[in-house]
């Protein structure tokens, strides 16, 4: 993410960058030495998407100030 975003590593905590799911379940987290993102919780497909053929978690990445 952070090379994504063309931030080098300490930016992304002073951008208060953070990974933000819908639900209280946060699945995914930046990984603070490498900037990757991670699977922050285990994920159960059969759980979240009990009869869709197609199982999605949408996130969304916030990142304070301009880019």
């Amino acid at each position: 993410v952070a090379k994504d975003l063309g931030l080098q590593l300490p930016e992304l905590s002073d951008r208060g960058v953070r990974i933000v799911t819908e639900g209280r379940t946060q699945y995914f987290a930046l990984h603070g030495k490498t900037g990757h993102l991670v699977t922050a919780e285990r994920i159960d497909r059969e759980q979240l998407c009990r009869l869709v053929e197609k199982c999605v978690l949408r996130c969304e990445l916030i990142v304070e100030g301009q880019m």
